[in-house]
């Protein structure tokens, strides 16, 4: 199975602004919900641009599964966001303009796609995720972020994405020269809470 290439689209137009955000929904979301977060976030003047996953599911499996178990879902999900990128690009907007937003299963996917593809962007905030497999493979990971700002913000415990994985995707995106600033929230819950809000603004969207 592979995914639609099916980006739902708000905010300004890609031909009327300088910067974008790339919204990842997780599983049984869509690219409405993730869009709707906007709202709380300083990217008034931003497009906002939003892939929607077939069956609402990016990969079928756990992110901590062996990764050929949740293939072709994986690579074709990982494509869809490179296919969200080079549409920002092919309008104009620069990589350090381009921006990232993931949630849950969308965390996870978006952490996986930066780490694959480390370059100078205009920040990420990823809530509850880590990076993809059932061990992390450094040999995967290639490309310097040049101090790009990373937020990550966590429950802990959260029922899908272990605090320990976490910690090991911070180690991987520091070593690719990433900001990372993380912040983890005794027994929150699986959900994003005002003070990530608040730091992603502050600390991303700035």
């Amino acid at each position: 199975m592979s995914h639609s290439n099916n980006i739902k689209t708000a905010g300004h137009s890609l031909e009327n602004t300088e910067k974008t955000l790339i919204m990842i929904h997780g599983r049984g979301g869509n690219a409405t919900d993730i869009l709707s977060m906007s709202a709380y976030l300083n990217v008034g003047d931003y497009a906002l641009l939003a892939p929607q996953a077939d069956n609402y599911t990016w990969y079928p499996y756990s992110f901590m599964a062996p990764e050929q178990s949740n293939e072709p879902w994986l690579s074709s999900a990982i494509q869809i966001i490179e296919n969200t990128v080079q549409l920002a690009l092919d309008k104009g907007i620069k990589t350090e303009n381009i921006y990232f937003f993931g949630f849950s299963q969308g965390a996870c996917l978006t952490l996986e796609f930066l780490a694959r593809n480390a370059r100078r962007y205009g920040g990420a905030v990823a809530i509850i995720g880590g990076l993809i497999g059932e061990t992390i493979d450094p040999d995967k990971y290639m490309g310097d972020f040049a101090q790009t700002p990373i937020f990550i913000g966590t429950s802990d415990p959260d029922p899908h994405v272990p605090l320990e994985r976490v910690n090991a995707t911070v180690k991987i995106l520091e070593a690719q020269n990433a900001d990372v600033k993380l912040a983890v929230y005794p027994n929150f819950g699986h959900s994003i809470n005002q003070e990530e809000i608040t730091i992603a603004n502050e600390f991303v969207f700035r």
